[in-house]
């Protein structure tokens, strides 16, 4: 039997009991450590996950040193720091997205995992979805042929009401919509997960975008309590590919009707798919062959695959590959701050 791999969680908000909830399901893997500066908090959910031991810094941490991966589940903005030491002492590192806040940052960590010849993934959960990865199948084995169009959205609507909760009373809302922060508002929010949702069934990277952002007045003085309410909550971009397709990405927080739901139409010279993730389940429909004549589409059969929670302990284990790695996640770092400066130039066409 294998060796037991111990992991070691750093920071333990909301989704970190995802996560400790995900690998304490796969055997063979041991929760040994939490990590977070907040005592009470890391005491509690410690004691939820039956984890041993608990630790105020990483440092403290990565001096104890019994641990073979960890999952850093800190915010956007603590990815960078948090995740550099981790990869110094040897560790896998599962990070939760966006890699970093920045290009720069972002790039850092790819090459320093590169170096450290570690597993290293990013947590781009809807690469789990079952209609994803089938339609990713379909496109790479030329069931739609070269693809010319395509059209993706990622629709919340928790800035209309309180389904997940009130979003102007709770920090784990308010700190999302303030730059402050370290938020990069929706398009570094949810922008990364269609980015990836969108490029990974084509199989295509972009190498041309071009973006608008809006923030929207949502309360007096546009302020509520330490958190300024200046980052953006729509983002629309026009992507060229690298074969030419255009298409079109957007991302909202005011898509009332949407508590969660993605959605990519993808289009090719010989067929068309949808792909939906609505209210946590998948559906893929094509229109192929004799089908396009009387533009009658089908729904398709998509096998439920591993997690990327499985994926990232497989890979550990030599059973199967790193990804999404860390340089996919620099490549939609880099795709987002291109978006973001294109905004800033009133929507201008970027090189990414």
């Amino acid at each position: 039997m294998a060796a037991p791999i111990r992991l070691l969680i750093i920071g333990t908000g909301g989704m970190a009991n995802n996560h400790a909830t995900e690998f304490a399901a796969i055997p063979g893997v041991e929760l040994v450590a939490g990590v977070d500066t907040r005592p009470e908090q890391l005491k509690a959910f410690c004691d939820r996950h039956h984890i041993p031991n608990g630790f105020a810094s990483l440092d403290e941490a990565i001096a104890w040193g019994q641990f073979d991966a960890a999952t850093n589940v800190t915010p956007d903005a603590a990815h960078y720091a948090t995740t550099l030491p981790l990869l110094a002492a040897g560790k896998h590192v599962l990070c939760e997205k966006p890699l970093a806040t920045n290009e720069a940052d972002a790039n850092a960590m790819a090459e320093a995992a590169a170096k450290a010849g570690v597993v290293n993934m990013v947590n781009l959960s809807y690469r789990n979805v079952a209609a994803l990865q089938q339609a990713a199948k379909m496109v790479r084995d030329g069931a739609i042929g070269n693809i010319r169009h395509f059209e993706a959205s990622y629709l919340q609507s928790w800035l209309t009401q309180p389904a997940w909760g009130h979003w102007d009373r709770e920090s784990q809302w308010l700190w999302r919509l303030s730059t402050k922060h370290g938020s990069k508002g929706v398009l570094g929010d949810v922008g990364i997960h269609i980015l990836d949702y969108a490029l990974f069934i084509a199989g295509l990277d972009a190498v041309e975008v071009s973006a608008r952002l809006a923030t929207f007045h949502k309360a007096p003085g546009d302020q509520i309590g330490e958190y300024p309410l200046d980052a953006n909550d729509s983002a629309t971009m026009q992507l060229v590919l690298s074969n030419g397709a255009l298409g079109t990405v957007a991302a909202t927080r005011f898509a009332s009707g949407h508590l969660n739901d993605l959605r990519l139409r993808l289009y090719g010279d010989k067929g068309g798919l949808e792909v939906s993730w609505e209210k946590n389940v998948s559906h893929l429909r094509a229109c192929l062959g004799d089908d396009l004549q009387k533009a009658h589409w089908h729904d398709v059969e998509a096998p439920v695959l591993a997690n990327i929670y499985q994926r990232f302990i497989a890979a550990i284990r030599g059973e199967g590959v790193a990804d999404p790695d860390f340089a996919r996640g620099a490549m939609l770092q880099r795709l987002l701050d291109r978006a973001e400066q294109s905004a800033g130039q009133a929507g201008q066409s970027l090189k990414v």
